[in-house]
């Protein structure tokens, strides 16, 4: 299988943009660290603050579930569940 490109859109409430990049902030490094790892790049919208998107390439979608299965995924979730407004993510392969 081809490797799995993950795009993932979080909008945080107004009044949590601030908690919710910093714990965003958090994940990229011990994301990057993980097996299976290709890029794992944060983005902020630069006319809507409240907007973040992870764009992610992973060797392999087990590789990319083991991450989804983290101890530092889980620690993100809850420390911004009543933060995010709205949550889209996309599962996509390169077309060649």
């Amino acid at each position: 299988m081809s490797r799995l490109t993950i795009v993932a859109n979080i909008t945080a409430h107004p009044d949590k943009i601030d908690l919710l990049k910093a714990e965003l902030e958090k994940m990229v490094p011990l994301t990057r660290a993980e097996t299976g790892c290709i890029n794992y790049d944060l983005h902020q919208d630069n006319e809507n603050p409240a907007h973040f998107m992870f764009y992610e390439n992973w060797e392999t979608r087990d590789l990319w579930q083991d991450h989804m299965n983290t101890q530092h995924l889980k620690a993100y979730k809850a420390a911004t569940e009543d933060a995010v407004a709205d949550f889209t993510l996309y599962e996509m392969t390169v077309v060649d």
